[in-house]
C-alpha cells in the first residue's frame, strides 16, 4: 500500500465513530460503515461527477470521491454545511449528517465501490460551492454527461 493510501485509510477510520469495526471490515475485504460527524455526504451521478473531477481538481478544491460502477453513482465527501450551499440543485443529493457511507480501504475495491478520488489523510473535502458551481445550471461540463 502506497503511502497516502495509508494516510487516506488512517484518516478514513479516525473519522468514523467505529474505527475498529472500519478496520475489522477492511481487514476482511469488506466494505465498512462510516458514519462521520466531520464531512457531509453528497451523492451524484457517476458520469457527470467524473466529468465534473477535472476542473475541481484543476481548481485545486478537489476532495475524495467514493463511486460505484454497479450503482453508477459517486459520493463526494463535502464540508457540513454543504447543504446551504446545494439545496436548489437537483442533480446532488445532500445526505443527512452521519449518513452511512459504505466504502472500500483506500487503494483497495470492493463490490464495484472504490475511490476515485482518494483522501490522502489531509482532510481536504471537495468544497461545496465549486460543487455547485460545477453541477449547477450554469455549468461548463459536457453536454455528454448530462446523459
Amino acid at each position: 500500500m502506497a503511502k497516502t493510501d495509508r494516510a487516506g485509510t488512517a484518516w478514513l477510520a479516525q473519522c468514523s465513530d467505529q474505527p475498529a469495526a472500519v478496520r475489522r471490515a477492511w481487514a476482511a475485504d469488506s466494505l465498512a460503515t462510516l458514519r462521520s460527524g466531520v464531512w457531509r455526504v453528497v451523492e451524484a451521478d457517476l458520469l457527470r461527477s467524473v466529468d465534473a473531477m477535472r476542473p475541481l481538481g484543476r481548481a485545486g478544491v478537489l476532495g475524495p470521491v467514493l463511486v460505484s460502477t454497479e450503482d453508477r453513482r459517486a459520493w463526494w465527501l463535502t464540508a457540513l454545511d454543504a447543504e446551504d450551499h446545494l439545496v436548489d440543485l437537483p442533480a446532488l443529493t445532500v445526505r443527512p449528517a452521519r449518513w452511512p457511507l459504505l466504502c472500500p480501504e483506500v487503494g483497495q475495491s470492493a463490490y464495484g465501490c472504490a475511490w476515485l478520488e482518494a483522501p490522502d489523510g489531509t482532510g481536504k473535502l471537495t468544497d461545496p460551492i465549486a460543487l455547485g458551481a460545477a453541477f449547477g445550471p450554469t455549468s461548463t461540463l459536457s453536454a455528454e454527461a448530462f446523459r
